[in-house]
Formats: structure tokens, C-alpha cells, sequence
């Protein structure tokens, strides 16, 4: 039996799922956290063999100490950590135990997005222009170095808090004001384009599994228009021209940063000129239900086989994809705090039900959710299908014709 250590088991939410992979494998799991073992998602408690409980979670020192003193005498063999802010600690613990795995050197590139892109440019991967800002003078510089249109983001972020495009000098400005409170900043030549995930399962540097996933639109235009329901497809055709590109440039970008077992999340662009761009890359599993979606797609429990692989360098499952998976995510309308009325359901699920995998959707009289802090927003539904147009059609219905009410 293996001995695993998982950081922050019970936060966010498919890291329960993480948790009881790793029991499912047979492994002995030692969660580490700093909520109440009591608090923890039920799902998480009851794959958990042991738990230690710390103060400040962020107080890597204090942790690695604690972690060293409670395994002493305890052969580790992996340490694992699927959540952005917990990669660095995890690669501390690692090497304070001498357990296989990403150290610290190893993992900073994958959480300091100009580090990262220096790493890739070395290695010739197509990565947008780019440069490091800490201040207001050093990002207007970075301006005039990437030219316009531009992203500006943290150094550190996951997903797109904090992000803004800038499209001349008066957008910088008004975008400098929002982002005081960021220490260090990614300023970058925007890339028009579709924007793409691509997603794979590893062990000792093979690709298991890899997933394709479509946003629609990008995440930031969504996060800056509250009136948008924003969509991610899974495909099921990898081997489309565009997405093959994708593939070809994501095995590049694997190769190029050292990585060798777990899941990763890549995020790249498919530019009007036909050209694959690197986006963004992380060593962990995507959030936002995206791993869910994954599941829907190939019929498989990728959380299990997540364990699999890092634990016994191996996926048994049938991984092999069978839909078109497609979610979209509900934004309630108005100026209420809480729902009062979901309109179009009824109708939408006498058309589609035998498609729809997923439905979680807010109820009349419950709050309604902040999106900016919950993508998930006011509710998901997740459908898939075949034909990959009719999966698009079905989903746009979802996100146009269903209509939550806060009034």
C-alpha cells in the first residue's frame, strides 16, 4: 500500500473527489488542511486516513515542520496537491521528506507566468510577447514593449481574477487602478482567437489521458460581461486539424517545463491566421467542473484515474472519447439578492433531457451567487452528444432560453 500525502483535501470542491481517487487505488491517505476535520466534505473524511489539522495552511515553514514530525518514521511516497495556491508547499513537503516528484525549482515556472514563458521561449514554443511588471511605470513600459492590444494579469493568478485587456493608453490607466492591491503583474501581447484547454493525465512523462476543451467565449470576455452564460465543450474529434496543433503544441510545452506524473491544465489560442499559441500552463487538474465534463465525455471516472496513474503508472478504464461534452454555467438577471423565477426549464428539458448529464440549478427563493467568486454561478448543466454540432446547439439553447429572475 502506498502512503500518500494530499494537501487541502476538503477545498476546492473536486478535491473530495481527488481524495477518494486515491482510496479507490488502495492508496493510505494522509490529508493536510487547516479547516476542522469535522468540516471537511463528507466524501473527503471518509477516504481520509489520517488527517493533520494546521493553523495557517499558508505558513509553508510552520507546515513542512508539522508534515516532517507527523510522518516521522513513515516512508511517503507521493505528495500531491491539485490546487493552484498549494503547488509550491507541496514541492517543500516533498523535498523536506525526499519524496519523488516536482521540487520547487521545478514548480515555480508553473505558477510565475513570465518564469513559465521565459521557460518555453528557451525551448521555441509560440508564446504571446510578455513582460514582468511592479509597478504602475514598469507596466506602462511593458505597454510600449508588447504593443496593443494587451493583457495585463497576476504573476501568480488562476483563471482570469484580476485580468483585463487593454486596448489603448486610457484602458491601461483604468485598468492600473484596478489592480493596485497585485503585487507583480504579467503585461502581454493579446492573442485574437478561439481560446482552448488542453488537459492530460501522466506518469513519469506519458501522456495516459489528454482532453480537448473549447471555451465559448473566452473566460475573460465572460467574466467582464455579466449577461453572458459562459460554456466549456470537450471535444470528442481530437484529431481535427486545429485541435492536433493544440495537442503537438501542449506535448511541447509538457516537455519543455519537466513534467512527469499527474494531471495538467493548459489553456491555448487558435489564432484567424491558423497558428497554435500558448496560453497558460498548470500542474493540477482544471477546476470549474471541467473535470466532471471530462467524465461525461469518455464515461470514466477520472478522479480514480488520476490515482491510478500517479500511484501505479497506469489507467485500466476505457479513456477513449465517446461524446461531445458541453456545460454552461447560469447567471441570475436583475437587481434582487434572491431568485424569483427560473424560466424555460420545463421546455428546454422536454427537447433535451436524454442528453443532459448534469443539472443543478437555484430555486425559487434561494440567494443568488456572486459568479466573480463562484464560477458555477447560479447553477450548471452539463449535456453532451455525438455530433458536435448538435451539442453546440443544445447548449447555446440552454444558455440562451434559460433565464434565472432576481428581481
Amino acid at each position: 500500500m502506498l502512503n500518500v500525502i494530499m494537501i487541502s483535501p476538503g477545498f476546492p470542491a473536486e478535491m473530495p473527489h481527488f481524495a477518494r481517487g486515491l482510496k479507490t487505488v488502495g492508496a493510505s491517505v494522509l490529508g493536510i488542511g487547516d479547516q476542522p476535520q469535522g468540516a471537511l466534505d463528507p466524501m473527503a473524511r471518509e477516504s481520509l486516513d489520517a488527517y493533520l489539522q494546521v493553523h495557517n495552511l499558508w505558513d509553508e515553514e510552520a507546515v513542512v515542520k508539522a508534515t516532517v514530525e507527523r510522518v516521522r518514521g513513515q516512508k511517503i511516497d507521493r505528495v500531491e496537491c491539485l490546487w493552484e495556491p498549494g503547488m509550491v508547499l507541496a514541492a517543500r513537503v516533498r523535498e523536506a521528506l525526499g519524496v519523488e516528484g516536482l521540487g520547487v525549482e521545478q514548480t515555480i515556472p508553473f505558477r510565475d507566468k513570465v518564469r513559465m514563458k521565459e521557460v518555453l521561449a528557451q525551448a521555441g514554443v509560440r508564446i504571446p510577447r510578455f513582460a514582468r511588471a511592479r509597478n504602475a511605470a514598469e507596466v506602462r513600459a511593458a505597454a510600449k514593449h508588447c504593443g496593443y492590444p494587451l493583457i495585463i494579469k497576476p504573476i501568480d493568478g488562476a483563471g482570469s481574477a484580476d485580468t483585463y485587456t487593454c486596448r489603448d493608453d486610457a484602458e491601461l490607466e483604468r485598468s492600473l487602478g484596478l489592480v493596485q492591491h497585485v503585487k507583480e503583474l504579467t503585461v502581454e501581447e493579446f492573442i485574437d482567437g478561439e481560446e482552448f484547454t488542453f488537459d492530460t493525465i501522466c506518469s513519469e512523462g506519458r501522456i495516459l489521458f489528454e482532453n480537448v476543451g473549447w471555451y465559448r467565449p473566452k473566460p475573460l470576455v465572460a467574466r467582464l460581461n455579466d449577461w453572458i452564460s459562459p460554456q466549456c465543450i470537450v471535444l470528442r474529434d481530437l484529431e481535427a486539424p486545429h485541435v492536433k496543433q493544440g495537442r503537438e503544441l501542449g506535448r511541447a510545452v509538457l516537455e519543455a517545463m519537466g513534467f512527469r506524473s499527474g494531471f495538467t491544465h493548459m489553456e491555448w489560442f487558435y489564432t484567424h491566421k491558423g497558428e497554435a499559441v500558448f496560453g497558460e500552463i498548470g500542474a493540477r487538474a482544471p477546476g470549474a467542473r471541467l473535470v466532471h465534463m471530462m467524465n461525461y465525455s469518455v464515461d470514466a471516472d477520472l478522479f480514480v484515474a488520476w490515482a491510478e496513474a500517479v500511484c501505479h503508472g497506469r489507467i485500466s478504464q476505457d479513456t477513449s472519447k465517446k461524446y461531445n461534452g458541453a456545460m454552461v454555467f447560469k447567471r441570475a438577471s436583475g437587481p434582487g439578492r434572491v431568485v424569483t423565477r427560473v424560466e424555460g426549464l420545463e421546455s428546454l428539458m422536454a427537447r433535451y433531457g436524454e442528453h443532459v448529464c448534469n443539472l443543478e440549478v437555484v430555486r425559487k427563493g434561494e440567494p443568488r451567487r456572486d459568479f466573480r467568486q463562484v464560477l458555477v454561478g447560479d447553477g450548471w448543466i452539463a449535456c453532451r452528444h455525438p455530433d458536435l454540432a448538435f451539442t453546440a446547439d443544445m447548449v447555446d439553447a440552454f444558455g440562451s432560453q434559460l433565464s434565472i429572475h432576481a428581481d
